[in-house]
């Protein structure tokens, strides 16, 4: 069994995604992987370069500033490393998304048990959504649940929309949850980086206009927006230590403080007794 990884990043370092952990959490899963690196302000390339793992085979890439809308030109990026994906199954991960070393075994057996079964298209994460902290997750039905991140290549398989997922022929793939998570840190920023971040990222859904008037001039994040959120009980992959050692700002959490729609809280309170999330949008179909 041939193992792919795929992944994209442009100016890493400068809005401090943990992509360079990204990469050495995937690859010990697999034979090779490929690194879209846009054309970025910083020293992002040369970060990726300095891993000189022979697995690693990077793609040059400049980002089309005409795709920006909607997001359309992150799956414009996924697609071009996906293009080059050589293997039986590609294990797709974005620059602030972590695999656990404890889930390595589950992963790989479940590449494996998939892998005859031809109606498997892809292979589906439970996820881990860290906020304002590495000591707090989502805990509530905006933070989303599940997401394909291993996808069988030569099937006509696409990143679809803004790159959370994808589709074969704009239809859903037929998919099977495995007992793996992602690690999202993308909302564990210092402040100030945060709030540089969401005015960059909010660029690539919406006009300049658009931005400048719904994302605060302001020179820190507020993170008191995240809805509610649980402590963190357990432990980070290996490869993060290094950064959750290096939080060094001031977070709180203050549960009495959250507030909700009354649609969003009456939801909320229906899956915390039940388990059962209702609405709830899936970008797959579940074998």
């Amino acid at each position: 069994m041939r193992v792919c990884g795929f992944t994209f990043v442009r100016n890493g370092v400068t809005f401090d995604y943990p992509f360079v952990e990204s990469l050495r959490s995937l690859l010990p899963l697999c034979d090779e992987v490929i690194v879209a690196v846009g054309d970025s302000d910083d020293d992002t390339l040369q970060r990726v370069e300095a891993l000189a793992d022979p697995k690693i085979r990077i793609l040059h890439t400049v980002w089309d500033p005409s795709r920006r809308s909607g997001g359309l030109i992150l799956s414009d990026q996924t697609n071009l490393a996906l293009d080059r994906v050589n293997g039986d199954w590609g294990i797709y991960l974005q620059a602030d998304e972590i695999l656990h070393e404890k889930d390595y075994p589950a992963i790989s057996a479940a590449m494996a048990a998939a892998l005859p079964d031809r109606k498997i298209e892809g292979l589906l994460f439970r996820y881990v959504h860290f906020y304002g902290s590495y000591r707090y997750v989502g805990n509530s039905r905006r933070w989303y649940r599940r997401e394909i991140r291993i996808v069988r290549p030569g099937t006509g398989v696409r990143s679809w929309g803004d790159a959370q997922g994808f589709r074969v022929d704009g239809r859903k793939l037929r998919v099977r949850l495995i007992d793996a998570d992602v690690y999202h840190y993308g909302w564990v920023k210092p402040p100030e980086i945060q709030q540089r971040k969401q005015k960059h990222f909010n660029k690539l859904w919406h006009p300049d206009s658009w931005v400048d008037s719904h994302v605060p001039d302001v020179p820190h994040f507020d993170y008191s927006n995240g809805g509610r959120l649980k402590a963190f009980e357990g432990t980070h992959p290996s490869v993060m230590a290094d950064r959750v050692r290096r939080e060094d700002w001031k977070f709180d959490y203050d549960p009495g403080k959250v507030r909700q729609a009354p649609g969003e809280a009456m939801l909320d309170w229906i899956e915390r007794r039940s388990g059962v999330r209702l609405a709830e949008y899936r970008n797959y179909t579940l074998l």
